[in-house]
């Protein structure tokens, strides 16, 4: 399941109310593998007091299914949810949750960094940092997260 929200969530609660509705694949996954995603107060090495989020609706959940349909070519996905914030955010605030639930680990954990590094790079959603100083920036690009897992 895609959901794309303006609407603040909470990730732990969401996860459990979808797990508990499984009902297809009880006693078949022996492994859920999730990442929680939170809105920073800093980036580019300056303080961060609110972000606004924007997407492309319909073509932004194209692209997810697209990144979810090309992770399950090579990882068991057995099922899984991704629910994205748009909208106004602060610091603190969930922005992002991605749930794998797989047969086995090795597939979760696999198909949800996959998952979660192609959110970040191929789906179209556009970030506008507010500093403290009340000024406004786009977001160019974002960090590496492949960047300390292969310098390890």
């Amino acid at each position: 399941m895609i959901k794309i929200t303006e609407t603040p969530f909470n990730p732990w609660n969401s996860l459990e109310k979808f797990q508990n509705n499984l009902n297809s694949i009880k006693g078949k996954f022996g492994a859920c593998n999730s990442f929680i995603g939170f809105m920073r107060d800093f980036n580019d090495n300056t303080e961060v007091k609110a972000m606004s989020l924007e997407h492309y609706p319909g073509m932004t959940e194209k692209q997810l299914e697209a990144i979810v349909d090309e992770a399950a070519k090579q990882w068991e996905i057995l099922e899984y949810l991704i629910i994205h914030r748009v909208g106004e955010l602060a610091p603190n605030e969930p922005i992002v949750l991605v749930a794998i639930w797989s047969s086995h680990r090795g597939d979760a954990f696999d198909a949800c960094r996959y998952i979660m590094e192609a959110l970040k790079s191929k789906a179209p959603f556009w970030k506008k940092e507010t500093l403290l100083n009340d000024k406004q920036r786009w977001v160019n690009q974002n960090t590496d997260g492949y960047k300390n897992f292969r310098n390890s």
